[in-house]
């Protein structure tokens, strides 16, 4: 949440454009600042105060969503007070999500008070307002963030496209576990006209509301010597019972049949 949304009471539209420009400049910033290091997104969390009987207290907003989290909180104030009272979030975590932790956090935890002193204002965030933590993905080879980095970065020191694609695929088929991947490349690859080239394997769908949940894809540009290169991954999820690795619930498209329930044999009604 932007500082801009919490200064004033503004319109629910304008709010959420607010909301939307913020979270893209931060994404494009840390973008930029933490691409060597495996960045692979960033996750913005608002903490709602609560007025319980034993003083001010705070809740994170992760496991309900965010306006679910202030209405949480509308209702117990109200309780307390007798009246309706605007809740506002007290401080703003933000969650960097990277392959390598250490070294977005720094020597002694330098280089993360570095981007939290950027942040803070760059987006005026008032004095202990905002903090940043660093989070390690789970699983790097299901992480299509991480994957197109790590491509780009080939790219950059001079790997060939082909070799550098089918890398990418190798390691997400065979070490993320994914049910399918697939890298486009577009440019000026070889010669002077532009192309584009399809590395894919395995199973992919392109339709559909489990595209929203079970397809990860992340789109990056690479400035090289012949032009502009665009790079897109994108990886099919595994299902995953827990949630880790993937969605909970199975597609819709597969049909599990079980096996039939062995009922007692009866024996026969006798005949008068």
């Amino acid at each position: 949440m932007s500082a801009f949304s919490q200064q004033r009471r503004i319109p629910k539209k304008r709010k959420f454009v607010a909301d939307g420009v913020f979270y893209a400049e931060l994404n494009e910033l840390l973008n930029r600042e933490l691409g060597e290091e495996g960045y692979a997104g960033v996750e913005v969390r608002p903490r709602f105060p609560l007025l319980l009987a034993g003083g001010w207290k705070e809740m994170a907003g992760i496991s309900r969503g965010r306006h679910q989290m202030r209405h949480v909180c509308r209702m117990l104030v109200r309780k307390r007070l007798g009246k309706q009272v605007r809740v506002t979030p007290s401080r703003t975590e933000i969650v960097i999500r990277a392959t390598r932790t250490q070294n977005v956090l720094g020597e002694k935890g330098q280089r993360i008070h570095e981007l939290t002193s950027v942040v803070q204002k760059r987006f005026n965030f008032a004095d202990q307002a905002v903090e940043l933590y660093a989070e390690r993905v789970h699983n790097r080879g299901l992480c299509a963030q991480a994957q197109v980095e790590s491509l780009k970065y080939k790219l950059l020191n001079g790997l060939a496209v082909r070799r550098a694609a089918y890398g990418i695929v190798r390691y997400v088929m065979e070490d993320g576990g994914a049910k399918g991947c697939e890298v486009i490349v577009t440019g000026k690859l070889r010669g002077a006209r532009a192309k584009a080239m399809k590395f894919q394997d395995g199973y992919m769908m392109k339709t559909g509301d489990a595209v929203n949940h079970y397809v990860d894809s992340a789109v990056r540009h690479v400035l090289m010597k012949q032009g502009v290169l665009g790079l897109k991954v994108v990886i099919m999820l595994p299902q995953d019972p827990t949630g880790r690795a993937g969605p909970r619930h199975g597609l819709p498209d597969v049909v599990k049949i079980h096996e039939p329930k062995e009922e007692p044999m009866r024996a026969p009604a006798a005949v008068y």
